[in-house]
């Protein structure tokens, strides 16, 4: 057990400050204005090698592996003043004090905000098992969001989350932990002073957190953070608002890349499909076939692990990187077949191999598999570390070795991407079938266990898998999804949940999980639409999980059902109109969404918010784990419970909404109750909101263009948007081959709508339609460039008309034609009085 109570000295030492204690020696360092590190080196020799960020500034002995993915900035400059008692660090916007005995560290925001408190007396121990621990003191009244992916309600206060990756299948969305990630960052939001601070511990051994649930009388309301090795590495992160903190996170760990646009398209599965006893590729393409016939939009095909099936002594079994002849016999031509139909297929790829694997010795030989402990070895000599696999024994791939990395970009380059994609889908990589924990990995040459570098593996294959498919095919933008992940999985790959089970309750559930995990800098997540495993979902479930799926980052409708049923976009005849309608929704908000993702890339802010975050102002947001925000102007209020014929939505205090299919508008601040059918899908424009949306339709992201842009604007107040676009597969957009378009809306009783436009890339948009809300009242005159435009009274006429207004009063919206060009434009809506008996 070891303590610390007493702080002995406080220096300040080339800019970070060394505390040395009567248990553990502590260093702080102001990495930026906004950020502060806090060490607590229980492993004594505060080695630098992190997989995991990528802004440092101090050198890593991980620095040539990270390349250009990592970047070194300087720290602002700090001053100490120890009066004896306590010393006084000042730099940046933070105040931080340490106070000596008894020990703890507490910090203030530049508006006088605390940000942190150690608990005085367990704020920094070791105990009797080598767990490392941070006790912080809390309010009763604190709220706590993010911790990557979990199951339960989005704040997680009086809750023990744990992190310690599992291949969790079927778990429950409400009380199953862990599940796949290991994300150990979290915002706790005071809500007394409406002020959030961000929490990463930058440590990659399994961990758990006490979000209040524990209470003691000797010490006082309290947060605690256990991991089972490794140094307590707290970057505390400054907001005061959660954005400010997801920003400021996603700087040290990284953001997305901008995924190819296909990737937010429907992307089919099952793993029906890839188990059948021969011909699978043909099922596959009938499959989209089928989608297409349907009027159903489909873009991905995310192919399951059956086509790896192979014969062996212990029966049929999965081996990677191996294509069985009777489902897949000519790979090729399958990847054509699918090309030709605009599908992008990713195969699914697992890092281990069983004992039965026809290449076991190969890859054994090779050296690039993870090795039996110490104590294993003394029993059984020196070979691969055994652990439980899908299908019996197996070894695995020790991503940490720079020699097993090389071997894997050619396999996987020889098995997978030379047959036709620029795509893959990692899988299975959490390691927990290794229960030895003391085996041995190379570590870049400095050794050590799986015990603490487990939750990087799924990270580093991701890393390997994008530089194998960037060396095959240098134009096309790297598409890969994965599983399992550590903090900063988001600079690689789209993620889901995982494996989840058929209910209403996974539906509820899986939301909150969403939240949390684009609260914790990874934007691009999803769950398995219609449940993975379990009995088929009954009509009514299907359909609403459909029409909640549509909203997800990553939209894929996969399962394996226990009946023996396969979940299809039409297994329900009579429903599938309403899940056609649906998802064609998902494709007309297209330019919305794609233009979220560049935002994600550039911010690292999400897709899908809580309101929480969005609205953090508002007190009666900070439990909703079911409603959310589509970037700033869409608010989602799905249906997802049985038998509904009303949905009550709370709308955000302080906002104005309008609703998306009926354009009534609604103060917030109050709960409103819709009438729902099954085809209902409740959303609302937000006022000041701006939404681009395709006019025309569109049945394939790769295949399809938008030509005809739609402008849904909610002019209550001022507003902006920023739309991109690129050619959206290639990587020409690196080299600037973009544009973006900043829409700027302002209110008032003449509304201007300003398109700014900046880039090459020449759009495919032709025509643009403003769709102006005004429920209460029509324009007067409108002008492009200063230039009246004709007032078409008739509809049909309008909708004949290249360039002219008119008002819907049905729809209370104005709607302004007028053809796209180059250069910026500007609309304007007089909304003035025009007294006709007057005159």
């Amino acid at each position: 057990m070891l303590t610390t109570t007493r702080a002995e000295t406080v220096e300040l030492v080339d800019g970070w400050v060394r505390i040395r204690t009567d248990g553990v020696e502590i260093r702080l360092l102001l990495m930026t204005d906004h950020v502060l590190r806090i060490r607590a080196g229980f492993d004594g020799d505060f080695a630098e090698e992190s997989y995991t960020l990528v802004t440092t500034a101090w050198p890593d002995r991980l620095d040539a592996f990270m390349g250009a993915e990592r970047r070194r900035v300087t720290p602002p400059p700090v001053e100490l003043v120890d009066d004896g008692d306590r010393a006084v660090l000042t730099g940046g916007a933070l105040r931080v004090e340490v106070e000596k005995d008894p020990f703890r560290i507490r910090v203030w925001d530049d508006e006088g905000s605390l940000l942190h408190s150690d608990v005085a007396g367990i704020g920094y121990l070791q105990d009797p098992n080598g767990r490392r621990i941070h006790t912080s003191a809390a309010s009763p009244d604190d709220a706590y969001y993010g911790f990557g992916e979990t199951t339960g309600p989005l704040n997680k206060a009086q809750k023990l989350v744990t992190m310690s990756p599992k291949d969790a299948m079927g778990y429950d969305a409400r009380e199953t932990d862990p599940l796949y990630k290991h994300i150990p960052f979290y915002l706790r939001l005071d809500r007394g002073t409406r002020t959030a601070v961000g929490y990463f511990y930058h440590n990659t051994h399994a961990c758990d957190f006490d979000l209040g649930r524990e209470k003691s009388n000797y010490w006082e309301p309290h947060s605690r953070y256990r991991a089972d090795g490794g140094d307590i590495d707290l970057f505390l992160i400054a907001g005061p608002a959660m954005r400010d903190v997801v920003r400021r996170y996603t700087d040290l760990t990284g953001r997305p890349p901008l995924l190819p646009k296909y990737a937010l398209g429907h992307l089919a599965s099952s793993m029906y499909y890839a188990e059948l006893d021969a011909d699978c590729d043909t099922a596959i393409t009938d499959y989209i076939d089928i989608a297409r016939a349907e009027g159903i939009p489909v873009d991905g095909f995310q192919l399951s692990s059956g086509y790896t099936t192979q014969e062996t002594p212990a029966g049929p079994k999965r081996c990677v990187f191996t294509w069985n002849d009777d489902r897949f016999p000519d790979p090729p031509r399958f990847f054509r077949a699918m090309t030709e139909r605009g599908i992008t297929v990713s195969p699914n790829v697992k890092p281990a191999l069983l004992d039965v694997h026809p290449r076991l010795d190969e890859v054994a030989d090779a050296g690039v598999l993870v090795g039996r402990s110490t104590d294993a070895q003394a029993r059984h000599g020196e070979g691969p570390a055994t652990g439980a696999w899908w299908g019996g024994p197996g070894s695995f791939v020790d991503f940490t070795k720079p020699q097993a990395r090389e071997h894997w970009k050619r396999w996987l380059t020889a098995a997978v991407l030379d047959q036709g994609t620029t795509s893959v889908w990692n899988d299975n990589c959490e390691y927990d079938g290794l229960v030895d924990a003391d085996s041995r990995v190379d570590f870049d040459g400095t050794g050590g266990t799986i015990h603490g570098l487990r939750t990087v593996m799924a990270n580093l294959m991701c890393h390997v898998t994008r530089d194998a498919i960037a060396e095959h095919s240098p134009d096309a933008r790297p598409y890969i999804v994965c599983r399992s992940g550590h903090a900063g999985i988001q600079r690689y790959a789209q993620t889901w949940a995982g494996d989840n089970s058929t209910s209403w309750e996974t539906l509820r559930h899986n939301v909150a999980t969403i939240l949390g995990m684009s609260l914790s800098g990874v934007p691009h997540q999803g769950c398995d639409i219609g449940g993975f495993h379990g009995p088929r979902p009954e009509p009514e479930l299907f359909v609403r999980w459909v029409q909640h799926g549509v909203f997800q980052p990553r939209f894929s409708i996969h399962s394996v059902n226990s009946d023996n049923t396969v979940t299809e976009p039409w297994m329900y005849p009579e429903h599938t109109g309403t899940i056609r309608d649906a998802i064609r929704l998902r494709y007309r908000l297209f330019p919305y969404t794609y233009s979220l993702t560049a935002r994600a890339r550039d911010t690292g802010l999400p897709l899908m918010e809580p309101l929480v975050s969005a609205f953090q102002h508002d007190p009666g947001s900070d439990e909703n784990s079911t409603e959310f925000m589509l970037g700033d102007s869409l608010l989602v209020a799905n249906v997802l419970t049985p038998g509904a014929t009303t949905r009550t939505v709370r709308l955000p205090e302080g906002e104005v909404f309008y609703d998306f299919w009926t354009r009534r508008r609604y103060s917030g601040g109050q709960s409103v109750e819709l009438p729902v059918d099954l085809g209902s899908i409740p959303m609302f424009v937000r006022g000041g909101g701006i939404v681009p949306l395709a006019g025309n339709e569109l049945t394939s992201l790769t295949r399809d263009e938008v030509t005809d842009l739609h402008l849904l604007c909610a002019p209550d107040r001022d507003g902006t948007f920023v739309l991109y676009e690129d050619d959206g597969l290639t990587r020409a957009h690196e080299d600037g081959d973009l544009l973006r378009t900043e829409v700027t809306m302002r209110a008032g009783e003449q509304v201007t709508i300003d398109l700014a436009r900046r880039g090459s890339f020449r759009s495919p948009v032709r025509r643009v339609l403003l769709d102006v809300v005004s429920p209460d009242r029509a324009p007067y005159w409108v002008e492009v460039d200063g230039e009246r435009l004709p007032h078409v009274l008739y509809h049909r006429r309008f909708e004949d008309a290249e360039r002219g207004w008119h008002y819907d009063p049905a729809r209370g919206a104005v709607l302004v034609k007028i053809p796209r060009t180059d250069d910026d434009q500007r609309v304007t809506v007089s909304f003035a009085q025009f007294d006709m008996i007057g005159m």
